[in-house]
């Protein structure tokens, strides 16, 4: 992690609105900060990556590649995963706070801002991740990638490249979070501001298989700790994972684990 007591802590802002972005810098200049800006999602990510900055002011909604998408990728990525990224956004609807949150965001600030609210949110977080990475210096300190969502430590990743690998572990996040009902390949594009064919082939590159392969395995897994660690019913776990028919998720499993959910369940609560 880059913040140091030495170094004045660096704030990376990305909007693509040129009059809120020198709003933001006449701001932030009146405290002790290093300022670096990005026009648009893409060039904010490549800047955060490339310098990992202590804290990234981020627009919620930009062309092409969004603050929500930017998000994710960051989150997935273990290199800029600890940076705090605080939202800037015109909308003050729970629905989008939500989204924010959800997509590894600590904080938003809601347009048109206030400046004693962004020094003091911005106060607040560096502070808060100059804490934490004072408590976890180990952590802190590492860069390196580590295995993609869904990889077994240790296996093989076939051909796979940091861009890549990122990418796929951001989308595996957003397909786990939603087993019952997982987005589609467009939809993972759209989520994470990239064409549907990189999304695809980053499930082919790094874990040497297909989306449609990684969502059943994923099911399948997810059941089977349902089944040996819950008491739910058979119909109750199908439905967890997306099947609204017991029968169909029964196949489905046997297939997968070569016994019907029921013998899995019985052998497990033997074994215990």
């Amino acid at each position: 992690m880059s913040v140091k007591t030495s170094d004045p802590p660096h704030i990376l802002m990305v909007d693509d609105n040129p009059d809120e972005l020198r709003l933001l810098v006449e701001t932030l200049r009146k405290g002790a900060y290093r300022l670096t800006i990005a026009f648009d999602g893409t060039q904010g990510y490549a800047r955060a990556v490339a310098m990992e900055p202590d804290l990234i002011l981020l627009d919620m909604r930009m062309p092409k590649c969004d603050g929500l998408a930017v998000a994710r990728m960051l989150k997935a990525n273990p290199a800029t995963e600890h940076i705090p990224v605080v939202f800037l956004t015109a909308s003050s609807a729970l629905d989008d706070r939500l989204a924010g949150l959800r997509s590894g965001a600590v904080d938003y600030i809601v347009k048109p801002f206030q400046p004693e609210e962004v020094l003091e949110r911005v106060r607040i977080h560096l502070s808060l991740a100059k804490r934490s990475a004072a408590s976890n210096p180990v952590f802190a300190s590492q860069n390196v990638a580590g295995p993609s969502e869904g990889v077994e430590p240790g296996s093989a990743q076939p051909g796979g490249h940091g861009p890549e690998l990122v990418l796929q572990r951001a989308a595996a996040r957003l397909i786990k979070d939603r087993l019952e009902d997982p987005p589609r390949p467009i939809e993972l594009a759209a989520m994470l501001g990239v064409s549907e064919r990189r999304v695809v082939a980053a499930f082919e590159t790094c874990i040497g298989m297909s989306i449609f392969e990684f969502v059943r395995r994923e099911r399948m897994r997810k059941a089977a700790r349902l089944l040996s660690q819950t008491t739910l019913n058979i119909l109750d776990i199908a439905a967890e994972v997306g099947y609204s028919s017991a029968a169909n998720f029964s196949t489905a499993f046997k297939e997968f684990w070569g016994q019907a959910p029921s013998a899995f369940r019985k052998q497990k609560l033997d074994v215990i």
